[in-house]
C-alpha cells in the first residue's frame, strides 16, 4: 500500500484502519504490507504518538 506523503493524512489513514479494521499497529502493517518503523518515525516526527492500550496515534 502507497502511505501518504503528508503526516495529517498519514496520521488520519492509520487511525481511520486502526479504529475500524485492525486491532493494533502490528495487524496492520503486517496486513497492509508496510513498514511499522517508517509509520512510526514519520508521525513521532509530526508529534504523534501510537498508544497501544487505545490503539491509535494522538
Amino acid at each position: 500500500m502507497e502511505l501518504p506523503q503528508d503526516p495529517m493524512m498519514l496520521f488520519s489513514l492509520i487511525n481511520m484502519k486502526l479504529r475500524d479494521f485492525y486491532p493494533s499497529l502490528d495487524s496492520l502493517c503486517e496486513d497492509l504490507n508496510v513498514n511499522k518503523e517508517d509509520i512510526l518515525n514519520r508521525l513521532q516526527a509530526a508529534g504523534f504518538e501510537y498508544n497501544e492500550e487505545l490503539n491509535k496515534f494522538w
